[in-house]
């Protein structure tokens, strides 16, 4: 696949994961995340993602997602060639935003690093 096919769009990946039960994973911050996330996504800060790889369904298609789509294109990249069908939100959640799709909690916004 091409880096273009890993990469969804926000009204994609929303898509996805109400009407065929994909996984997002939030490899940000905990600060970040406490700030505003995708509703049902899981957090998982990339420094633990080796640690945790084995508890993320392999029999599911996983969409990995950060601020700005950096930090989750990474994961998802080193996830593909370790046999996950994974993909990147592109933009991060920013571009979730822009594209008026909701975080929580309700006024969730958000942030940058610490």
């Amino acid at each position: 696949m091409s880096d273009s096919e890993q990469e969804l769009d926000p009204a994609e990946v929303d898509r996805r994961m109400r009407e065929d039960g994909w996984a997002v994973i939030d490899v940000r911050e905990g600060a970040e995340v406490k700030a505003g996330h995708i509703a049902s996504s899981r957090h998982v800060a990339i420094a633990e993602l080796s640690a945790e790889a084995e508890t993320i369904d392999r029999d599911r298609p996983v969409v990995f997602v950060c601020r700005s789509g950096s930090r989750s294109g990474i994961a998802a990249e080193a996830f593909r060639q370790a046999g996950w069908d994974a993909y990147n939100l592109r933009g991060g959640l920013l571009a979730w935003i822009e594209a008026e799709l909701p975080l929580e909690p309700e006024d969730g916004q958000v942030i940058s690093q610490a």
